[in-house]
């Protein structure tokens, strides 16, 4: 069944997205289903889309007729446009008067640029709004199988980049304090740099059998999962395609029995993976 703008309209009242202004929305990490009802309103009201290289095509292809949309895309190691030409044009286009939605993807103000961007508007007077989206490091363990938090396993995640200015490893993090604790973490932008991230956590303590996924392409039809252990994740992360999330902890094996879009593709659960028999769990 299809949903008009209109039915939307109808269930819920959605902000008016008003000439002069920038809104800086996420759009989730790929499939056009998890975006919020804001971020799909925006897409059929903007007049100009300042989007990511990581925005799905069928989430772009949800812009109403007529917007212009305009690729702002960085992938790591290739050309693109500086973040402060990225910000000049948001100014540009909302003193034209045009309704300007600055669509990146995941949520803007996780691992990305999105609060530099909101700081620049202030400081040109720009009226926007910030629309959260669905993080990568959600929703590809979602889709994976894999939950970030289980009472049984952890009451602590750091998600955390692997990707430093400069094309480096951040030394900003304290390598020996995350690995002590933190029992999962999870990392964008890090397939380049696992195999010293891995010798990092390591030589912090950390079992080289912990279990490890690495995700590719999540929510899309491309996604891939790699399940192995800390010891051999930098190998692994070679034949990994990208963008990928990397979850590591015990987590991970919960997937043997939570992998729910495997399982509709055929895969056989497994029930006695799931971390403890459902007779021995508190109710609740």
């Amino acid at each position: 069944m299809t949903v008009e703008r209109a039915d939307f309209d109808m269930a819920i009242e959605l902000p008016a997205f008003e000439p002069g202004w920038v809104w800086l929305a996420g759009a989730g990490p790929g499939d056009p289903g998890l975006l919020t009802l804001a971020a799909y309103s925006a897409l059929q009201t903007a007049d100009v889309i300042v989007h990511d290289a990581l925005v799905d095509e069928r989430v772009l292809r949800l812009a109403r007729p007529g917007a212009r949309l305009v690729h702002a895309g960085k992938r790591g190691g290739k050309p693109g446009p500086k973040q402060i030409e990225i910000s000049q044009r948001l100014v540009e286009f909302a003193r034209q008067d045009k309704r300007v939605l600055r669509l990146k993807g995941g949520d803007p103000l996780t691992f990305g640029r999105g609060s530099e961007e909101a700081e620049y508007l202030v400081r040109a007077g720009i009226p926007f709004r910030i629309i959260p989206g669905i993080t990568a490091g959600l929703g590809a363990l979602a889709y994976a199988g894999i939950p970030a938090t289980d009472r049984r396993l952890n009451q602590v995640v750091t998600f955390l980049t692997g990707h430093a200015s400069g094309d480096a490893v951040p030394d900003a993090i304290d390598w020996q304090a995350l690995a002590k604790s933190s029992p999962v973490i999870v990392i964008y932008m890090g397939t380049k740099h696992l195999p010293r991230i891995a010798e990092l956590l390591l030589a912090a303590g950390r079992n080289a059998q912990e279990p490890v996924a690495i995700i590719s392409k999540a929510t899309t039809a491309e996604q891939s999962v790699i399940e192995t252990v800390l010891g051999a994740a930098g190998k692994a992360a070679a034949h990994a395609p990208t963008p990928a999330i990397i979850v590591i902890g015990e987590v991970v094996r919960l997937r043997a029995g939570l992998d729910w879009l495997g399982a509709i593709g055929g895969r056989i659960l497994a029930p006695d993976q799931l971390g403890g028999s459902g007779a021995n769990r508190e109710a609740g």
